[in-house]
Parts: structure tokens; C-alpha cells; sequence
């Protein structure tokens, strides 16, 4: 089971999650108030930033269902349920950082390779693919 906590982005926006990310980052894009957020995410990516110790730039954490079906995501998008984000690393290709990201979920999650960013999710199952 994977656990999820839900943040008023009014209300808890500032309030840090780890070292080096905010509730803020993990918000739809479409300025709606409710984020969701798994803590084991923000692990995941608190290990990429401290890994190339250069800042993560997340371009789209959660999505609510409405957002998520204007921008074509998949209908069981991770990210609907605060599991995903899609991530860049100034300076360092996606295939280096999806290589890492193996390194810390290599059975699980997904893992999808794009031309300038890595898709993670904290799926249960194992998934891996090119965009």
C-alpha cells in the first residue's frame, strides 16, 4: 500500500517535504488548491537532488484528473494519485538520471525516458519505457 498525504496549496505551499523540496513543486499546474503527495516520491527525488547535488527541477508532480485528460496524460496516471513526477536536472541527460533512478527502485515504479526529462512513478509494479 502506498501512502499519500493530501496539502492545501494555500495553506501548506512553503512548507518543506525534504531538505530540498516544497509542497509548492508537487502542485497541479492548473492552480487548483488540493496536492497530493506520496512521501516515498519526495525520497526518491530528495535522493536524485543529493545524488548530482544540483536542483531538480519538477515540470509536473500531481495532476488532477481534469488537468491531467487537457494535457493527454494516460486515464490511470500516477500522477492523479501523487505518485509521479516528471524531472530534468540541468546539465545532465535523461538516460544518466533514469539510470540512477534504477539504482533506487529496480523492481518497481516506473521509469519513462524522455528528450529533455525522466518521468518516476512509485507504482507497485515495474514499468519502463522511451516517450
Amino acid at each position: 500500500m502506498i501512502n499519500i498525504n493530501a496539502y492545501s496549496r494555500a495553506k501548506q505551499g512553503n512548507q518543506k517535504l525534504s531538505k530540498n523540496f516544497k509542497v509548492r513543486e508537487f502542485a497541479c499546474k492548473d492552480n487548483s488548491d488540493v496536492v497530493f503527495v506520496a512521501p516515498e516520491l519526495v525520497e526518491v527525488l530528495q535522493k536524485i537532488r543529493t545524488h548530482f547535488g544540483k536542483p531538480v527541477t519538477i515540470n509536473s508532480a500531481y495532476r488532477t484528473p481534469a488537468y491531467n485528460k487537457k494535457v493527454g496524460g494516460a486515464t490511470y496516471s500516477q500522477h492523479c494519485y501523487g505518485t509521479a513526477a516528471d524531472i530534468r536536472i540541468t546539465g545532465v541527460p535523461p538516460k544518466k538520471i533514469a539510470a540512477f533512478i534504477e539504482t533506487i527502485i529496480p523492481d518497481r515504479g516506473g521509469i519513462g525516458i524522455y528528450s529533455n526529462f525522466v518521468h518516476v512513478d512509485i507504482r507497485e509494479t515495474k514499468s519502463r519505457w522511451n516517450g
